[in-house]
């Protein structure tokens, strides 16, 4: 299992992120959900210590904890005084080696996302989003985390505990901690405590998505309309990962964007616009979403797509001006994300995962700087040779609207 320490002597909290590879796209086909029943599970006792313990312990070291599951990984975090980093330790392994997952906990974990998969409409941004999601990224990494009310009504216990002590296995695993600690005294810490541990976990099988590409719209009678597309781009290992996120921040990095700009300062079309550029493992995408009215909403659309397809042509030059501020932009949030140690236990642990290493601050900035504009808008032409690329529209209102081939 990588075990990733980043010490800093500046901060007083250590922060502890544990990546266990049992997310939803781990999820049998049938029992979408049962790694957000499994989160629930797993903070409700281990080892020896019973939930109310197990709870108590962690509270008198003032350890601030979740478990969230996520497509590829459960995440299990934690964040204390680096004082107390030590001795929170075994009962955060008991956690993932020793969970108690009692049948008992099963049915109001249930209940809890039932309940989550009930109000997915209460939040029709989010929900846009996640129709969006299932039909542009590959499968099975297209589905809902939270699960479907069918999967988490066929769930059972033991479909729970088979699956986290099957696939819950080190090999496939990543530990990363930063903050105030030891790298030394961890790893004598560690090494009693996870004797034995052994296995490794499959990825899952990819496989492409029919709905790639696609115009899917969602009635909803409300005065809103959310529009969301998505388009392929570099996976995060690739080395032009860097160019298509700065063009997505020349596009949405705040009033001065291309798209606050184009669709809501100059024309008034909408009251929130954005675009984002998100690297994993196997794939990129570029996605936008646009929040407007009815009587709005097919122009907004049609700005939308307009300036997404001009920034990589030769009509949409990067400028000086909009290079500089990107870049600014970009590392004013490195900057204040080393400034946190529970992101610096994620990015460590994030990279792991998607480039096979982690990355310090000063390698991400010394890659941002290493750009140049001439570099940035020979990649959007580059870009634009290869012709126009397959776009994934999903729009949420009363009516759909009308999408050029």
């Amino acid at each position: 299992m990588p075990l990733l320490i980043e010490p800093n002597a500046s901060a007083k909290s250590a922060s502890l992120l544990w990546l266990i590879p049992v997310g939803a796209a781990h999820d049998p086909r049938g029992r979408e959900g049962l790694s957000t029943v499994l989160c629930e599970m797993l903070l409700r006792g281990a080892g020896e210590r019973d939930s109310r313990q197990h709870a108590d312990a962690l509270d008198a070291l003032g350890v601030l904890r979740s478990c969230s599951a996520g497509l590829t990984y459960v995440r299990l975090s934690a964040t204390a005084l680096g004082t107390n980093l030590l001795n929170a330790l075994p009962l955060l392994v008991d956690i993932v080696r020793r969970p108690r997952l009692e049948a008992q906990a099963f049915e109001p974990a249930r209940e809890l996302a039932l309940q989550t998969v009930a109000a997915l409409r209460d939040d029709p941004a989010g929900y846009a989003s996640l129709l969006l999601s299932e039909r542009h990224v590959e499968q099975p990494f297209n589905r809902r985390v939270v699960g479907t009310e069918e999967g988490l009504s066929a769930l059972t216990d033991s479909d729970v505990r088979s699956a986290w002590f099957t696939k819950a296995t080190p090999a496939s695993s990543i530990l990363a901690i930063a903050g105030d600690c030891d790298p030394d005294a961890i790893e004598r810490a560690l090494v009693p405590l996870l004797k034995g541990w052994e296995g490794s976990t499959p990825e899952p099988r990819i496989e492409a998505n029919p709905e790639r590409g696609s115009y899917h719209h969602e009635a909803d009678e409300s005065n809103q309309v959310h529009i969301l597309t998505a388009a392929d781009a570099p996976k995060e290992a690739d080395a032009e990962s860097n160019l298509h996120r700065l063009a997505a921040s020349v596009l949405s990095a705040g009033s001065a964007s291309r798209l606050f700009s184009e669709v809501r300062e100059k024309r008034g079309l909408c009251y929130s616009v954005s675009a984002s550029y998100a690297g994993d493992k196997h794939s990129g995408r570029l996605t936008s979403y646009v929040g407007t009215t009815p009587q709005r909403a097919q122009q907004s659309l049609d700005v939308l797509l307009s300036e997404l397809e001009r920034i990589f042509s030769p009509a949409g030059l990067v400028t000086r001006e909009e290079f500089d501020r990107a870049v600014v932009g970009m590392k004013s949030a490195l900057i204040f994300s080393g400034e946190s140690t529970s992101a610096r236990a994620g990015a460590l642990a994030t990279d792991q995962h998607r480039l096979g290493k982690p990355r310090t601050l000063d390698e991400f900035a010394r890659a941002i700087d290493a750009i140049t504009l001439d570099d940035l808008n020979a990649y959007l032409a580059r870009v634009h040779a290869k012709g126009k690329q397959p776009r994934t529209i999903v729009t949420l209102g009363p009516s759909p609207l009308a999408v050029m081939a």
